[in-house]
């Protein structure tokens, strides 16, 4: 009767564990999306270049970057349902005192390092790295898929909230209430709060994770797709930022720009959950290499073409079918190569390369534009980036890294 009844309580577990994924990955990922409507009502307050609000957000994605292996290995050895409660914290802190800073160190230590850290804790990457430890294979691509989605999700909806609450209430406020959103992170994460079953974890060896990280490194296949999601970083974190800045200075209203943001969120629930069950179904590599090459496209398509409300909806609607579709994909590779076991800090390793990306993305379009008055070299580097990344997903091994371990020093 045990045996029996153990589907049904796997079963439970597993919805609980998503469920709760879910909510998480759709109000931290919704809150950063958010960032974009604040690039000029904060610096027109305070009579600051753009760039020093970009270099903020810069830092951001570099400290979430750095601080996403240290809090997957934390979570590995203490629970991810701690990392995601103090995370959460950190995060909701940044948010909610940044409208008391008077000077640009001030808005680096809340929108910077305060969220950053707590981006590091309590994200989507963090749930994505519980369910692909946690999950079975068979049921995992359905789940990262639809985490994923979730986070596209809160794109949609708070992008437009928080513009709305932009209009409503100036920006300071409209900071806060978003912070007041993400405060709830800590009560999302006790559904996470489950015991480990090891019998479940997928291990490619018996390895210790000094001996997996070692092998990581020389690994040819995870440093392609690691550098590949230094690509998708840039690309996501440039147009996350200044794309409605882009869209304003080009004539087209903040309306229509919160609205492309919105128009990403959507599509890309439809992209990112069929990306996660395709993988269960085709080459993930090619998967992938299709994903930079269609934004390569879409970019340059949409730089060519005058700016006008339909051209920006169309490329919004195309990049959303991209947009973090990459992410089901690369984490799949991750446990494919070196299991589960370790799935938490190895692929927050990848993650790191992806947040380098995104904080030079982020820095250089607000360098760009305050040397040239205009994004167009950052859109065109984009570009030969995404180009660059199809290339490098075409020779990855999708096997796992059957090498004999390596000698404890």
């Amino acid at each position: 009767m045990d045996n029996m009844g153990q589907p049904d309580r796997l079963d439970r577990r597993i919805i609980i564990m998503v469920a709760a994924g879910c909510a998480i990955s759709l109000v931290t990922f919704g809150a950063r999306s958010a960032f974009g409507v604040f690039t000029e009502p904060l610096s027109s307050f305070y009579d600051w270049p753009r760039g020093i609000f970009a270099l903020a957000l810069a830092w951001q994605n570099l400290i979430w970057g750095i601080s996403q292996p240290l809090c997957g290995a934390l979570g590995e050895r203490f629970g991810a349902w701690r990392v995601l409660v103090v995370g959460g914290i950190l995060y909701a802190a940044g948010l909610i005192m940044m409208p008391a800073v008077d000077a640009p160190i001030g808005l680096h230590m809340t929108a910077g390092l305060l969220v950053g850290l707590g981006m590091g804790g309590a994200s989507y990457i963090t749930v994505i790295s519980v369910l692909g430890r946690d999950v079975p294979e068979a049921q995992r691509g359905w789940a990262l898929g639809l985490c994923t989605a979730a986070g596209s999700l809160g794109q949609c909806l708070m992008v437009p909230m928080g513009q709305v609450f932009l209009d409503l209430y100036g920006w300071q406020i409209a900071v806060m209430l978003i912070g007041g959103l993400v405060a709830l992170v800590p009560v999302m994460a006790l559904g996470l709060r489950v015991e480990r079953n090891e019998d479940r974890v997928a291990k490619v060896s018996d390895e210790s994770l000094a001996q997996v990280l070692r092998r990581a490194c020389v690994h040819p296949s995870y440093l392609m797709v690691t550098g590949g999601f230094f690509v998708c970083g840039f690309q996501l974190s440039f147009i996350t930022v200044d794309l409605p800045s882009h869209l304003t200075d080009n004539g087209i209203t903040a309306t229509v720009a919160a609205l492309a943001m919105s128009t990403i969120g959507i599509f890309n629930m439809v992209g990112a959950y069929g990306a996660g069950v395709l993988s269960s179904r085709y080459s993930r590599k090619y998967l992938l290499s299709l994903i930079y090459t269609g934004r390569a496209v879409a970019i340059a398509v949409f730089i060519v073409l005058p700016p006008t409300p339909i051209t920006t909806l169309v490329f919004a609607a195309s990049m959303g079918l991209l947009w973090l579709s990459t992410v089901p994909l690369t984490s799949g590779l991750v446990a494919l190569m070196f299991g589960s076991r370790h799935m938490a800090t190895l692929f927050g390793l990848t993650f790191l390369s992806h947040q380098i990306g995104s904080f030079l993305g982020v820095w250089l379009g607000g360098v760009i534009f305050d040397a040239t008055q205009s994004y167009g070299l950052a859109w065109w580097l984009s570009v030969g980036l995404s180009l660059l990344a199809a290339m490098l997903n075409l020779p990855i091994s999708e096997r796992p890294a059957w090498l004999r371990p390596v000698p404890a020093e």
